[in-house]
């Protein structure tokens, strides 16, 4: 068989894979992946190496393969004998190295007696003031409890529990699927997360979560909610988790004072999604509802300032703009542990006139 046409094979059961761990049949999706992974590894080493850009998308190809399959030894041994070759492109052999330091931690965390979700989410923050390898603390904390959020959402989303407004997440959600932070390669600022399944995997009745679908499902929520927002409903079909995915997301991207790009993408994955600060333009857009008239949209106002205290119950935020205290009313259904991260630091938010002199809440976004 020709290179091309093993490699038709291995995208084929590639494909099959992903419906499998969709369906919630993880055994049938690892081995699929790894017939894949054998069907991409044939493909590369029957590739000449004049053809150097081919060869390193088949290298990372079959590696990542392997990763999905379960098989961390066998992509482990093949991504280091793929990244020796002198023809691999640079660009492969970067991924390699990522993709190495993936197999690393889940190695460490096989060793040490922990059990985590299979695969993991990079996360790499660039531009402004980010430098390789460092970044402000107060930004990577704040994009971190964000990505921690999403997590919880994501699995809150597939129990198909009701859509929380108020308080953290379930205790049995936290129980289950307890994000932790691992170093990556360097590169500008880098991190990897995985997240961490209990020793006896306890959470609703009947309402476990195959645990491959987790991370998947958080990529696929974030890749619409940045690339097509239009389409998220096909992603979430509930309108509250929709919202408040999109609002997420708008934290995640930059403004641009502090950093120009995230990126995210799963361990293995090609294409990572790309947050910049047109993607936060582009989804407060989509999160601000048509106006009821012209004169409505006209009396809206914008208070900058920071953020000095939230009272979800008594449906009140006041923000501090130059000394001065600015009470806004009419919260409704601003979530939690969206708005909460947000006290003491600068913040936009939009307000409307009520009655008298008060301001009724619109939206609000973090500054960096």
């Amino acid at each position: 068989m020709t290179s091309a046409s093993t490699h038709l094979d291995s995208e084929r059961l590639a494909s099959e894979a992903h419906e499998a761990l969709r369906s919630g049949n993880g055994d049938r999706a690892r081995h699929l992946f790894a017939s894949a992974a054998e069907a991409e590894a044939s493909a590369f080493h029957s590739t000449n190496a004049d053809r150097p850009r081919t060869t390193g998308i088949l290298a990372v190809s079959a590696a990542a393969l392997w990763y999905k399959s379960g098989h961390l030894e066998e992509a482990a041994r093949f991504a280091h004998d793929a990244s020796s070759r002198a023809y691999l492109p640079e660009f492969a052999k970067q991924e390699l190295k990522e993709l190495l330091q993936a197999i690393w931690n889940e190695q460490a965390q096989l060793a040490a007696g922990i059990s985590f979700v299979p695969g993991q989410v990079l996360v790499s923050v660039k531009g402004g003031e980010i430098v390789t390898g460092g970044a402000p603390l107060d930004l990577i904390l704040g994009k971190v409890q964000v990505v921690q959020n999403l997590f919880y959402r994501t699995a809150e989303y597939l129990s198909d529990l009701p859509h929380r407004v108020k308080g953290p997440a379930p205790k049995p959600i936290q129980d289950a699927y307890r994000p932790w932070l691992f170093q990556s390669v360097p590169g500008s600022y880098q991190f990897a997360v995985a997240v961490q399944k209990p020793a006896q995997h306890e959470m609703f009745p009947g309402d476990e979560i195959e645990p491959a679908r987790l991370t998947e499902k958080f990529l696929e929520i974030l890749r619409a909610c940045n690339e097509d927002p239009a389409a998220l409903p096909a992603v979430v079909d509930k309108p509250e988790y929709r919202e408040t995915f999109l609002k997420m997301a708008r934290n995640l991207a930059p403004t641009g004072k502090s950093f120009s790009q995230m990126e995210i993408r799963g361990a293995g994955e090609n294409g990572p999604i790309i947050l910049t600060p047109t993607s936060r333009k582009v989804i407060s857009e989509t999160l601000r509802p048509p106006s009821s008239s012209t004169r409505t949209a006209a009396q809206e106002q914008i208070l900058k300032g920071n953020l000095r205290a939230v009272d979800l119950d008594d449906d009140w935020l006041e923000i501090s703009i130059d000394g001065v205290t600015r009470h806004v009313t009419g919260l409704h259904d601003a979530v939690d542990d969206l708005i909460g991260p947000m006290v003491n630091h600068d913040v936009t938010v939009r307000v409307k006139p009520g009655r008298g002199r008060q301001l009724r809440f619109i939206d609000i976004e973090q500054e960096e």
